[in-house]
């Protein structure tokens, strides 16, 4: 629903009326939707160019890092070792992901997104 939404104002008020919707019918979706209200509308308020908002808006990024990382630590034999040596496999991993970071649409945008958000915090 918040995706076609460009205007902060009004996504809020939608955003608003899903959760109090959902707070009659399902308490534990209502309060994660209440989690990522200020991620969510901080992606609209600073007017994220439409690429990149559409991919912030969404799960699947985090969800391709994960799905990276499992399929290079199924490889690891054995588990049994200290815990720095299991943060090293996991550190590879996640830096193997890193690699194809640059699929994520609209990450050409990103620095616009980073000066954006500093010029609104004053820094």
């Amino acid at each position: 629903m918040l995706h076609g939404t460009v205007d902060y104002k009004k996504a809020l008020e939608l955003h608003e009326a899903l959760q109090a919707w959902l707070s009659r019918i399902n308490l534990a979706a209502s309060q994660s939707l209440d989690e990522a209200q200020k991620e969510t509308l901080t992606v609209l308020r600073l007017q994220t160019p439409a690429s990149l908002r559409a991919t912030l808006l969404s799960t699947n990024p985090i969800e391709s890092c994960y799905s990276s990382t499992r399929r290079v630590i199924r490889r690891v034999k054995n588990w049994n070792r200290s815990h720095d040596q299991i943060l090293r496999w996991v550190a590879v991993a996640l830096l193997d992901a890193e690699k194809r970071f640059h699929r994520v649409r609209g990450y050409r945008d990103i620095p616009l997104f980073i000066e954006e958000a500093t010029r609104h915090n004053g820094g």
